[in-house]
């Protein structure tokens, strides 16, 4: 009897807390036109200081597009919450669409200490994290960056040098129980492999959010 009160109680705990974590998000995402007039100012004011991650990018089409866009804003705002330091790096000619990404110097610290996805979160018997990088981007509205986007950030700037991100891991190794992150050391970006279900203090990930 103990044994399945302990796991109904356990089951209990994870539901209320996806509940929770899932109306957390929800009220993050609504954002008042004050919120999304100083949001639109952050970004610009970033933008416009750092100049050489989009050169050829023009702020006034930027800004037109999120203006119109109140879904992208509200993942924006969570990049930005999380301490992702969003910015716009390219346009893409094919899509027609800016691709903002996370530029912060280090891995953003509002998404540290989760394992890769929610199967790897089920996965763990015990010291689950709070959700997964998988989870976590999709309930943003955003995707992880792929181990090649990762490397062109990296043209733009030195990121991670103390910490590390997940990075989007091709089904044929995340299928072996695998997944893969990557961080800048002695002026190399290196990618590694650990356990799905492993975390630390120092990884999280960067997304990238078209619009």
């Amino acid at each position: 009897m103990g044994i399945y009160l302990s796991l109904f109680f356990l089951h209990l705990r994870e539901t209320v807390f996806a509940n929770n974590f899932t109306t957390a998000m929800e009220h993050k995402k609504n954002l008042t036109s004050e919120q999304e007039l100083e949001l639109i100012r952050v970004l610009k004011n970033r933008f416009e200081k750092d100049l050489h991650r989009h050169p050829l990018l023009e702020w006034a089409d930027i800004e037109q597009k999120l203006a119109s866009n109140a879904e992208k804003l509200r993942s924006l705002s969570e990049m930005e919450a999380s301490g992702g330091e969003p910015d716009a790096v390219w346009f893409d000619n094919v899509t027609n669409e800016y691709v903002f990404m996370d530029c912060s110097a280090e891995t953003p610290k509002g998404r540290r200490s989760l394992c890769y996805d929610r199967e790897a979160w089920e996965a763990r018997k015990e010291f689950k994290p709070k959700t997964s990088a998988v989870e976590l981007a999709s309930e943003m509205g955003i995707e992880l960056l792929s181990e090649d986007e990762y490397r062109e950030l990296q043209k733009l700037g030195e990121f991670d040098l103390k910490t590390s991100s997940w990075v989007k891991t091709p089904a044929e190794i995340r299928q072996l129980g695998g997944a893969l992150f990557c961080d800048r050391r002695y002026n190399h970006i290196f990618t590694y492999h650990n356990g799905a279900e492993s975390y630390y203090a120092v990884r999280g990930f960067r997304g990238s959010l078209r619009i």
